[in-house]
């Protein structure tokens, strides 16, 4: 069983997707912790989309510039509104890299608003 760590960048294949749910075979960002991602195969991912300026507008929002670390070809968004559970060993596609300590960072106040675990 591959073992995915916190912070990695995947691929994976979102569908089916309803309604405004993202979908497509796309990069995703592994957000559950290294301990919980050990043992279970459904892991939360935040879905990467593509960067446009009204989307880096949204405080849920958080801009990714492509590098050999994380295995993104453009300028993206991770669109952490749209976090949700996947079971890897049916949906993952590829490993493509990992972010840095620091947009981890980003990603982790993001969910915060998201989840309203702002004190």
């Amino acid at each position: 069983m591959t073992v995915l760590k916190r912070g990695m960048v995947i691929d994976v294949n979102l569908e089916p997707a309803k309604g405004s749910e993202t979908g497509k075979t796309r990069p995703c960002i592994v957000v559950t912790n290294d301990i919980y991602n050990e043992r279970v195969p459904v892991i939360q991912v935040v879905p990467i989309t593509e960067w446009r300026a009204k989307k880096a507008r949204i405080k849920t929002n958080i801009e990714i510039f492509p590098s050999s670390d994380n295995g993104l070809s453009k300028k993206s968004i991770a669109d952490c509104l749209q976090t949700r559970p996947i079971d890897y060993r049916l949906r993952l596609v590829n490993i493509r890299g990992k972010l840095p300590l620091e947009k981890m960072k980003e990603i982790n106040q993001a969910l915060r608003v998201v989840f309203e675990l702002v004190t």
